[in-house]
């Protein structure tokens, strides 16, 4: 009787089903990576919803005490001015030159100032500051609860009693949740003194009719979408920049992963949140106000 190696049908046969066998194993490992995957995003997202339940049971049973939040307020609120005022001032700026050269074509310079504050006060002002305080606020949150959690402190909070959320966690989501929008609105404001001063005295553009189509298209449930916008984006910093911290894997390495994904995860929730607002708020804007001018109507 031959064997496989010496009868070619036999050896391409026997290739045959082991090239289906590795194909079989390949399928059968992807379906079980892509499985833990699933059921790995489920518990990250189950963990969330927990903590965040957490937060919010204590936050609606009792408030902090004053010398818990004042210091969360300072880190929060007064040590971001600088960086969002200087970044609403480049911004509006940055808005100003791209937009000249192409309002000049067209001959309307003077409806610079409603394109660019529009923007301002509706998108670019809550994202941007969003972000740069996810950046700031976000991943210092992040790093020092994450080296709470590695040294032990939060265990020993724990161990004495104390409630690490009430303690930690919800200090941090309202100094996030009051002044993000706070430093939203100065955002806005030095973007939008920065585009008229660059408009104005670099550009030569009239100032009477820059302010006043400003005015005339820029209302105030616009500045109201943009304040809306900054509570949830806040809010979300908050909660995940605290919830990564608390879960934060053991040494430095751990803490700086904890800090990176902090950002990355607040600013992928600022985009989708800033999607979703945008959709609803611009929804009831104009079912409210349906004839809302055009900039060009």
């Amino acid at each position: 009787m031959a064997t496989i190696s010496e009868n070619p049908l036999l050896r391409h046969n026997h290739n045959k089903r082991g090239m289906v066998t590795r194909a079989l194993e390949w399928i059968v490992e992807w379906i079980a990576d892509v499985g833990e995957q699933v059921l790995s995003t489920f518990r990250a997202v189950g963990a969330f919803t927990v903590f965040c339940m957490q937060m919010f049971s204590w936050l609606f049973s009792r408030l902090p005490r004053r010398e818990t939040i004042i210091p969360n307020f300072y880190q929060v609120g007064v040590l971001s001015l600088p960086v969002v005022a200087l970044t609403g001032t480049f911004i509006g700026m940055v808005l100003a030159v791209q937009s000249y050269a192409q309002f000049q074509m067209l001959g309307m310079e003077t409806r610079m100032g409603a394109v660019i504050n529009m923007s301002l006060v509706r998108e670019l002002g809550p994202v941007l500051a969003a972000t740069m305080l996810a950046g700031r606020v976000g991943s210092a949150m992040a790093a020092e609860l994450g080296t709470m959690r590695v040294t032990e402190q939060i265990d020993a909070l724990t161990s004495m009693g104390a409630n690490p959320i009430y303690y930690l966690v919800v200090p941090r989501f309202l100094a996030c949740l009051l002044l993000i929008p706070a430093l939203t609105l100065m955002a806005d404001f030095m973007g939008v003194v920065g585009a008229g001063v660059f408009s104005i005295y670099l550009r030569g553009v009239d100032q009477h009719f820059y302010w006043t189509n400003s005015a005339k298209f820029v209302g105030q449930f616009d500045l109201f979408i943009g304040v809306i916008k900054s509570f949830f984006f806040g809010a979300a910093i908050a909660l995940i920049a605290c919830h990564r911290g608390f879960n934060c894997d053991p040494g430095a390495e751990g803490v700086g992963r904890a800090a990176t994904s902090a950002f990355v995860h607040s600013f992928v929730a600022i985009l989708l949140l800033d999607l979703e607002l945008g959709i609803i708020l611009d929804t009831i804007y104009y079912s409210i106000w349906p004839e809302a001018p055009k900039l060009f109507g």
